[in-house]
This record gives C-alpha cells, sequence and structure tokens, in this order.
C-alpha cells in the first residue's frame, strides 16, 4: 500500500502544484517584473530598470506608511499577545463560564475586515462625537481606532492557542516547584512561559503578519484619513496602484518591498522564537 502512495503520489499533486504554479508562481514573478516597467496594462509594459524602486523613497507618503505600520504592528503585538495570555491563565484556572467567555472572546474573528472596520467606525465616531471629534480628526485618532480594533479581533484567536499551550504544561512540574517553595510568579516566569513557548512562537508570528499586512481595516475605519496621515503599507501600495495615474509600476515596485519586509520580519521572529525554545 505503501509503495503505491509512493508510485502515484505526483498523479494527486499534480493538480494542486499546477494550481499553485498558475494562481500563485506566475503571478508573483510577472509581479516583480512588472515592477522594473512602466505600464497601463500587463501588454504595454516598457521595462525602465530601477527607476520605480528610486521613486519609492522619494514618496512621502510611503514613508510615513513605513513608520506608521511599523509603530502600529510593534502596538499591537505587544498588547495582543499580553493580554490574550493574561485571559488564557484566567479561563484556565476552571472558573464558571469558562467555555461561555471562551466563545465570547473568539467571536470577533469570524467577522471580515470590512465589516469590522465599518462597525468600530459607528462605534469610535459616536463617542468622538460628544466631543466634537471624528476618527478622522488626526492621525493618532486613527492609530489607536485601529489598535482597539485589532486587539478586538485577535486576542479571542491568540487566547485559544495560549489556552492549549497552558494546558499541555504537565502538572507535576507545576505541584514540584509548590512544593519546592516558588511563588506564583516564580512558576509562571519558570515553569508556565517556558513550556509555552511554542503557542508564543505561533501566537507572535500570527499577530505580527496579521498586524503589518492590516489593509481591509485600515480601508473601512479611516481610508487612511486625515490626509493619508492613518495610511499604513498595504492600502499606501493600493492607492499607489489605482489612484495615482502613470505610478502603477510604483505601485508595484512597492508591493514588491512590502513583500520582502514582511518576509524578513516573519523569518527573523520565527528564528528568534525558536531560539529562545531551544535555549529553553
Amino acid at each position: 500500500m505503501e509503495k503505491a502512495i509512493k508510485r502515484y503520489f505526483p498523479v494527486f499533486a499534480l493538480p494542486t502544484l499546477a494550481a499553485f504554479t498558475i494562481g500563485f508562481i506566475l503571478p508573483f514573478l510577472l509581479g516583480i517584473y512588472l515592477s522594473f516597467c512602466e505600464f497601463t496594462t500587463v501588454t504595454d509594459a516598457r521595462f525602465v530598470g530601477i527607476r520605480n524602486y528610486l521613486k519609492i523613497w522619494g514618496d512621502s507618503t510611503f514613508i510615513h506608511a513605513l513608520w506608521f505600520t511599523a509603530l502600529f504592528t510593534i502596538i499591537s503585538v505587544l498588547v495582543i499577545n499580553v493580554l490574550a495570555f493574561a485571559i488564557a491563565m484566567l479561563l484556565t484556572k476552571g472558573i464558571p463560564g469558562t467555555n461561555a467567555f471562551r466563545t465570547v472572546f473568539f467571536m470577533p474573528n469570524l467577522i471580515g475586515g470590512i465589516v469590522l472596520g465599518y462597525i468600530w467606525q459607528l462605534i469610535l465616531n459616536g463617542i468622538f462625537a460628544y466631543f466634537g471629534r471624528t476618527l478622522t480628526y488626526s492621525g493618532s485618532y486613527g492609530f489607536w481606532g485601529l489598535i482597539i480594533l485589532m486587539c478586538w479581533q485577535q486576542i479571542g484567536y491568540m487566547m485559544i492557542i495560549y489556552i492549549s499551550g497552558i494546558q499541555n504544561v504537565p502538572g507535576e512540574l507545576i505541584e514540584a516547584a509548590k512544593i519546592d517553595g516558588a511563588t506564583p510568579s516564580q512558576i509562571l516566569t519558570n515553569v508556565t512561559i517556558p513550556m509555552v513557548m511554542p503557542s508564543i512562537t505561533i501566537c507572535t508570528f500570527l499577530t505580527l503578519t496579521n498586524s503589518f499586512k492590516l489593509f481591509d481595516q485600515n480601508l473601512a475605519l479611516t481610508a487612511g484619513e486625515p490626509s493619508n496621515k492613518s495610511e499604513m503599507l498595504a492600502l499606501n501600495i493600493f492607492n499607489t496602484f489605482y489612484g495615482r495615474t502613470g505610478w502603477e509600476g510604483v505601485g508595484q515596485a512597492k508591493a514588491v518591498v512590502f513583500f520582502i519586509l514582511v518576509a524578513a520580519i516573519a523569518l527573523a521572529q520565527n528564528w528568534l522564537t525558536r531560539q529562545k525554545e531551544v535555549q529553553q
């Protein structure tokens, strides 16, 4: 049976491989080529070398979006993971109604980004109306609005992953630590957290990549207003490609740079947390 599976494996893998090649690899390679071209459609692309990449760094909106996205990512990753871990710890204490709490916290993750953005736009603008403000009053309003939205959506999902990790911590280790006189904080830092490092790796990776490539929520909540002050990288690329005539090649170049940044950050984070796991 095993030999038959190995023999016919290429037959079963071919459709998936073909679909992946047609739907991802070929468009990706074409996108890289177009980033070195000036074009309005794929058929009239004209090679211009690295000119599009040089124009990126002269675009003040891109530089602002880069720093805005970086700051947003740092804060959202820290807040989401700390709160998700804290809630997971509480919900593994056997308190009544734990399953109901898990369901309630997880549900926001099931709502689409566009819908979620418009929901929070209504909520936050309703609150700010009492002070004569809106989300688009300044970039900082939009920034913290996005932080609140992202936390509300992601904390429940990360909480489920942390609960799984915490429940897999051997009870014997915790009991042994208590017998040795360890305090709750010492048990947390020296037993629980080291044993939950695989979950921390996964959650950090997910929150990092999700935050850095946030688009739907940004578009629905503020659309980058006022004056692109709350515009993140993905939205900046979208606005460059579809909103600035003659900048299609620059928008494609931004997309390539964006891919490299996300890939580099994700790989670096994964390597660092894996090293931490090995040390533990």
